[in-house]
């Protein structure tokens, strides 16, 4: 019965050579220093015969016996070297397949939380239509359970749809990953672009434009085409005049494939002309209204 060796992986063939090329590196280098010593006896002896006036015959002889073997250490010096270049590329190699190793198996990591993801979507999915229909399939009916119903419905959508767009950039990362883009596998520390606050009720959104506001005397600033947090009480006025889209809109689909979702975009500078102040929209907003009211 025939049995079949294991395929040796990039890095173990690296490993294998390299361990091969010093071995005979070795070897080689213990061969020149044998003949190196070898040289310096023939010297010696080729310079005892002429300071004791030997004959032309010997003196030839012991000068070709010296250039015999010094033409065998330099032949050996040259093969060190080019022993020396192969191991040098055969390091270099191993390096690369080192760091493709580790990249693939990051990317596996990634690609594995991409479809785990996947796996558990429809089981959120059915829960929360199973939570939906507990309220419109009821006989009878009360506002607060259609509110939590309608709440429950939108937060489906919004789940569901941000599952796909979160699969499909892992996938994304873990193809650049395996090419050795460092910059787009995703950072061990990174964390939502907007850390929500506690005491701030927020909606994860989709900018279609640079976007300001303010939290208790801080400045935030959002780039275009990015998820961001906004806070609900922004929400109206930016959806109001076509700032943001929520994140199961057709065009915001289309967007997210074209520029992502902005997860690794810096703030917009605080002198960019294009950045929307939503503060200054709500009271500009509240002041219309009022107006109208009086």
């Amino acid at each position: 019965m025939a049995f079949f060796k294991r395929e040796l992986s990039p890095v173990e063939r690296f490993g294998n050579t390299l361990k091969e090329k010093q071995v005979a590196r070795q070897k080689l280098a213990d061969r020149l220093s044998l003949a190196e010593t070898v040289v310096a006896e023939k010297r010696a002896a080729a310079e005892r015969l002429a300071v004791a006036g030997a004959a032309n015959a010997k003196l030839d002889r012991a000068e070709a016996n010296m250039r015999a073997v010094e033409d065998h250490a330099k032949t050996l010096r040259a093969a060190l070297a080019e022993f020396d270049e192969q191991i040098a590329s055969t390091e270099r190699a191993l390096a690369d397949a080192i760091a493709q190793r580790d990249r693939d198996m990051v990317a596996e990591g990634i690609e594995a939380m991409a479809a785990a993801i996947e796996r558990a979507a429809p089981g959120f999915g059915a829960g929360a239509m199973a939570l939906v229909e507990a309220v419109t399939k009821s006989t009878a009916s009360m506002p607060e359970a259609t509110r939590f119903s309608a709440s429950v419905e939108a937060l489906r959508r919004e789940v569901l749809a941000a599952a796909d767009l979160i699969c499909w950039e892992l996938r994304s990362a873990a193809v650049r990953t395996r090419a050795g883009n460092a910059n787009a596998a995703f950072p061990a520390t990174a964390e939502a672009e907007q850390p929500p606050l506690p005491e701030i009720e927020r909606q994860l959104i989709y900018t279609l434009n640079p976007l300001l506001w303010r939290e208790g005397g801080e400045v935030r600033r959002a780039a275009a085409f990015a998820l961001v947090g906004l806070p609900k009480g922004l929400l109206p006025v930016a959806l109001r005049h076509q700032h943001v889209d929520y994140l199961n809109a057709r065009r915001v689909q289309t967007l997210m494939h074209v520029h992502g979702s902005g997860r690794f975009q810096g703030e917009p500078d605080p002198d960019d002309p294009q950045l929307i102040d939503l503060d200054l929209l709500a009271a500009e907003g509240k002041e219309s209204a009022e107006a109208n009211v009086a």
